[in-house]
């Protein structure tokens, strides 16, 4: 399994730019050949993305979430990774955000590719458009934005109470 990790600089506070990450839906906004994340169940998200020309999929489950912290993923179908992502409020208005990302190249072309630095391109580039993604959304746009954490379970469980409730009327 190769790893590479990366680490940016974002000039938001540390709530705010967890609730954003935390979006997962968004993710296709700003990761290069990730088509569409959606949401399975209060732990699990369903992945399609393009990979070295080939379109993949994949279940994956958060198994660890620590608000305006961490959140911890692995896959649990499909193309094998796994990950961390960590924020670090460093001032006021100023986030480390680090992302480690474990996974298994498939195939020749996946393995020229990591040879090559193709992944860890990506995912520095996934990361610098982040950043320019919060700052174009600024201004109370964004996630996160009030003073409590977003919680990825909590979100879910308060839109399967809604959708209830608007089914019962």
């Amino acid at each position: 399994m190769e790893t590479i990790e990366k680490s940016i600089e974002v000039d938001a506070p540390v709530r705010a730019v967890y609730n954003q990450w935390t979006q997962f839906e968004e993710f296709p906004r700003f990761m290069e050949g990730v088509e569409e994340v959606r949401q399975l169940d209060d732990k699990r998200l369903h992945w399609k993305a393009e990979i070295a020309g080939k379109v993949k999929e994949w279940d994956a489950e958060i198994f660890e979430q620590v608000p305006d912290q961490r959140i911890a993923w692995r896959s649990i179908t499909g193309a094998k990774n796994s990950g961390m992502v960590n924020f670090f409020q460093i001032g006021t208005n100023t986030t480390r955000v680090t992302l480690a990302l474990n996974y298994e190249p498939e195939g020749a072309i996946e393995k020229v590719g990591d040879a090559l630095g193709v992944v860890s391109a990506r995912v520095e580039g996934d990361l610098k458009r982040f950043k320019e993604f919060i700052a174009r959304a600024g201004n109370g746009r964004m996630a996160g934005t009030d003073s409590r954490p977003r919680s990825f379970f909590r979100r879910n469980r308060a839109a399967k109470k809604r959708n209830r409730r608007n089914s019962t009327a």
